[in-house]
């Protein structure tokens, strides 16, 4: 689990989760972008809620290790959100090869 510090707020979340919406908080801030993102957080009583925070080229947010007793924070659909806003932010070309010709007969 993580503990994010984030504009005079704390708050645990899952190590995916914080490394997720760190990454898109730099790539926010990269693009000179800002964009209003909700994560799941571990309450204080061990519940699940959830935090909405605006991240942008401003942002200055710290995630360090937190000790908890209850399960790790899992989501894999809000780190899919989070990585989705990086992928539209950092778009990555893909090239398509040929076929390969290692099994081409060498008679012609």
């Amino acid at each position: 689990m993580k503990r994010v510090i984030y504009a005079g707020s704390e708050f645990v979340t899952g190590d995916d989760i914080a490394g997720a919406l760190l990454g898109c908080g730099q790539a926010l801030a990269e693009a000179g972008e800002a964009e209003a993102v909700t994560v799941p957080i571990r309450e204080l009583d061990g519940s699940v809620g959830e935090v909405t925070v605006l991240i942008g080229p401003a942002s200055q947010m710290v995630a360090r290790d937190a000790h908890s007793d209850d399960d790790e924070l899992v989501d894999d659909g809000a780190v899919a959100r989070l990585n989705s806003i990086q992928r539209r932010l950092r778009p990555v070309a893909v090239i398509d090869l040929p076929p390969s010709h290692d099994d081409w007969d060498d008679e012609i």
